[in-house]
């Protein structure tokens, strides 16, 4: 059965081919694009991918009206199904804004927007979305970001990282989140937040493949399942 992924695209989104590049890439299948203000997700979706830009122009907070789209409801309901929903920069923004994951993302320490590789640890390499990598390793994905600090109680964090939900570190400091987390895991480990862009680390003629192995970790562990 063919791989059926769809990429939302709220107004603002940038990033929103390139993800589905990424997954095409990945998958051998074109992905399925989504308008925000669609009610309903196509049906019998593998995955399902929210992409970086600046919905509604970052208006109120990041994040915060793409998190009220008609199509939301439907994605949310979609992960409470257990279908894979990752959330890349102004998509993990929504996600927290939406209340899939936990914590916010708040502006970069030092008030700059931030445009550079980073190096990112993988924290858990066991989730589908990480498996394809191993644990411990450092891996190099590009960050485009104003609003990436992520931000959480402590006894948030506590629980992320003693629930093994923290997927991905930044390897150095890069924008004052704590802990310096790049990016978690819902509980039950089929939604991903993150901040830097693994769609922009799969060719290497674009400097780097690192974020491939991540889409590919996703298509492995659903054609397993």
């Amino acid at each position: 059965m063919a791989f059926r992924a769809a990429v939302i695209t709220f107004p603002g989104s940038n990033c929103d081919r390139d993800m589905a590049v990424a997954l095409e890439l990945a998958s051998g299948e074109p992905a399925l694009r989504v308008w925000h203000g669609d009610a309903v997700l196509p049906d019998r979706l593998d995955f399902i991918a929210l992409p970086g830009g600046f919905s509604y122009g970052d208006y109120l907070r990041s994040g915060a009206m793409a998190a009220s789209s008609p199509i939301m409801r439907d994605v949310i309901r979609a992960a409470d199904r257990g279908v894979p929903v990752l959330g890349v920069c102004n998509g993990f923004q929504v996600l927290t804004e939406a209340r899939m994951l936990p914590g916010a993302l708040l502006r970069n320490e030092g008030q700059r927007f931030i445009c550079r590789e980073v190096d990112l640890t993988v924290e858990n390499a066991s989730s589908l979305f990480t498996a394809a990598y191993a644990g411990g390793s450092r891996i190099r994905i590009p960050v485009a970001h104003h609003d990436g600090n992520y931000f959480a109680d402590d006894e948030t964090l506590d629980r992320l990282e003693g629930e093994g939900r923290v997927a991905f570190r930044y390897a150095c400091a890069a924008n004052g989140s704590r802990r310096d987390i790049a990016g978690i895991l819902n509980g039950a480990g089929n939604v991903l937040g993150m901040m830097p862009h693994p769609e922009r680390a799969v060719d290497a003629a674009h400097g780097g493949t690192d974020g491939l192995a991540l889409f590919k970790s996703a298509l492995t562990a659903l054609a397993t399942a």
